[in-house]
This record gives structure tokens, C-alpha cells and sequence, in this order.
């Protein structure tokens, strides 16, 4: 008992020597952690049907003369008097503006030297036809006063915010179906939602139209008389799950 009581003195003397001249006896501990990285993606998609509530039509007018002076003349008599038109029907004049407006010249390339034989001036009105019923009567206005290219009717829905949070619920509702529905068949769990994306948006529908024999080039429909059908609003999204 002797020899094992100096024995164990002795050891801690020489420990609190070794620490004095050396310094203390480093220790260290490492971490280990794991995450868990499994995810799983699934889509879903929403459609919304939605009757137009505006129409937008495309006018315009075309000039030819022998200087610049006089088809600029002739174009603004033109198109002020589609514009008029288009305003005594209830068109409010900040939804009628010119999208396009353009004076060049022509040129005859029959002989050796290209020659200018005179002037083309085009413009074009895009208009914002809120009354969806007043579409007809505007087109009929505006070739009446001159307008010789009404070059597109497009339906469209003014406020598409309702619309568009009825498609985007759907489709939560259907990515959260069938990821529920594949987590069963593939005997794993579904954990939170860590990402979530989103993409779509409307459909108008374009049409053409001729303003020579005034009907609809696509589409269908009597002379004079488009209708403005339905748009369908699809959103679809993206929903990534953690896999417990």
C-alpha cells in the first residue's frame, strides 16, 4: 500500500512539473454532424377559364404622295379622323395611342439608277377597347374613316390577379396530391416544403383581321362580328420536399 500511495504521488509531482516547464497537455474533441440531404420535386398545374374584358385593336393608315409634305398631310387627316371617330364612341383618348409611325421613301428599280418616285407614310393607333361589346362598332369607325389595315383583335382580361390565385391554388393543391399519392407508393415520408417555384401565365387570343373585305382572317365568325370567346389562365408550380 506504501509503494502504490509514492507511486501515485510521485506520478502527479511529476505532472505538475512537466506542466510548469511545458505548458498544459493540449486535449481536443471532434464534431461530427450529419444532414440529412434526400429531397423530393414534384409539379402541379392550374387552369382558370376567363371571359375577355378588354380588346385591343391595331389600326392603321397608309399615305402615298409625290413629297414628304403632302403624304404627312394626307396620313395626319387620316388618322385624326379615325382617332375622332374612335372617341365619339366612348374611347377614352388615354387608351388610344400610336404605336408605330413612319415616312419613307419609294423608288423605281426598273432602270440602271435607282430612282425616287415619290413618299409612303404609315402609322398605326393601338386601341384599348374596355367596353368588349363596342370591338365591332370600333373596327367599322376606323376602316370608315380610312383606316386600311386593322392588323389584330387580341382579347384579353384587365385584371387577372383573382384568376391567376384560383390557377396557382389548384396547382398547389394538385403537387400536393401527387406527391402525397407518390410517398404511399414508394413507402417514404413526406417532410416540409424547402423550395418552391412557379411559372405560366394567360393565353389571349390574336386575331387577324382584313380590313378590305371586313372579316376575320382566323377565328371564324359573320362579316363585321368578332367575338371575343374565352382565355384560358394556366400557372403551373414546383414544390421540393424534404424525404423523412
Amino acid at each position: 500500500m506504501k509503494n502504490s500511495a509514492g507511486a501515485v504521488v510521485l506520478f502527479f509531482i511529476l505532472l505538475f512539473a512537466y506542466t510548469k516547464l511545458a505548458g498544459p497537455i493540449p486535449f481536443s474533441l471532434n464534431s461530427v454532424t450529419t444532414t440529412k440531404t434526400d429531397t423530393f420535386s414534384v409539379s402541379g398545374e392550374g387552369k382558370v377559364t376567363m371571359m375577355p374584358d378588354i380588346a385591343v385593336v391595331s389600326a392603321g393608315v397608309t399615305a402615298q404622295g409625290a413629297t414628304v409634305t403632302k403624304v404627312q398631310q394626307e396620313l395626319n387627316t387620316k388618322i385624326n379622323a379615325v382617332t375622332l371617330a374612335i372617341k365619339k364612341l366612348g374611347v377614352d383618348e388615354k387608351d388610344i395611342r400610336t404605336s408605330y409611325y413612319n415616312i419613307s421613301p419609294t423608288y423605281d428599280y426598273s432602270s440602271s439608277t435607282q430612282r425616287v418616285t415619290g413618299y409612303q407614310a404609315d402609322s398605326n393607333l393601338t386601341i384599348k377597347v374596355r367596353k368588349i361589346d363596342m370591338v365591332n362598332a370600333v373596327i367599322d369607325a376606323s376602316t370608315a374613316q380610312g383606316a386600311n389595315e386593322v392588323g389584330g383583335v387580341r382579347f384579353d382580361v384587365d385584371d387577372k390577379t383573382k384568376a391567376e390565385n384560383q390557377a396557382r391554388e389548384q396547382a398547389v393543391n394538385d403537387a400536393k396530391s401527387k406527391a402525397q399519392a407518390a410517398a404511399k407508393a414508394a413507402g417514404f415520408k413526406l417532410g416540409r416544403v424547402i423550395n418552391y417555384s412557379e411559372g405560366g401565365g394567360a393565353g389571349p387570343r390574336p386575331m387577324m383581321y382584313d380590313a378590305a373585305k371586313s372579316v376575320p382572317i382566323a377565328g371564324g365568325g359573320a362579316p363585321t362580328q368578332v367575338e371575343p370567346g374565352t382565355s384560358e389562365l394556366t400557372v403551373s408550380v414546383t414544390l421540393s420536399y424534404e424525404i423523412q
